[in-house]
């Protein structure tokens, strides 16, 4: 008899809380490559911080630079994820009168057409220059270059116990669905993916990823 798609996210889901001597090498490779990998972009991206930093201001003078917001990380963990400021100061508070306007499926919210999208926030959207910040959450540990990404605690909650299976490993920069439809793919195809990952999750995995995501970020039709 086949086993339940619950039968088989219960065995992964073991298989990824016992730390064996593959598994406990895999994690000290990845971390490792984490660090040196968002130290060398911190460093290198430099000048692109400062521009963005500069052009961000300019737009919209009140408005900070960067942009922090609680995230879920693994097992469940809170952090604060950074990104560039795309949107005007007071996007959550106008977020209750778009949410009849959302364009995603599943607990996300997605609108192509975001009025609270500032001129630059659209361009750094399009390129996920936006993103960048959150080298800084890989330094730190909370996120991995590689991972399912990091869901909004209002969006977990919705989350079944299906779902929750995103949340045994480290949220990431990149993932399987972002270098292959990003926007376009809905939720639930994003937690197969996710969980896909999940199962598969190599160091070799990982740095296919990372070369997919350089090739897929400028010009992307699918990210808004």
């Amino acid at each position: 008899m086949a086993e339940s798609k619950q039968q088989q996210l219960y065995k992964m889901n073991e298989t990824n809380r016992v730390i064996t001597s593959e598994k406990k090498a895999y994690l000290y490779l990845k971390r490792l490559i984490d660090i040196v990998f968002s130290l060398i972009g911190l460093i290198l991206l430099l000048p692109v911080f400062l521009v963005l930093a500069i052009i961000i201001k300019l737009e919209d003078k009140k408005g900070t630079v960067f942009f922090s917001q609680e995230r879920v990380g693994k097992d469940g963990k809170i952090f604060r994820m950074y990104k560039f400021r795309s949107m005007v100061s007071n996007a959550e508070e106008l977020l209750d009168n778009l949410l009849k306007n959302n364009e995603a499926s599943g607990p996300m919210f997605k609108m192509k057409e975001d009025p609270r999208i500032t001129n630059i926030g659209k361009i750094i959207r399009k390129t996920s220059l936006d993103e960048l910040p959150q080298l800084f959450n890989v330094l730190k540990g909370d996120m991995s270059l590689v991972g399912p990404r990091p869901a909004l605690p209002r969006e977990v909650e919705q989350y079944s116990f299906y779902h929750n299976n995103r949340l045994i490993v480290l949220p990431g920069l990149t993932c399987i669905w972002q270098v292959s439809g990003r926007s376009n793919i809905g939720f639930e195809e994003q937690v197969e993916l996710d969980i896909e990952y999940i199962k598969k999750q190599s160091i070799l995995f990982d740095l296919k990823l990372i070369v997919r995501t350089v090739f897929v970020l400028f010009g992307s039709k699918d990210a808004y």
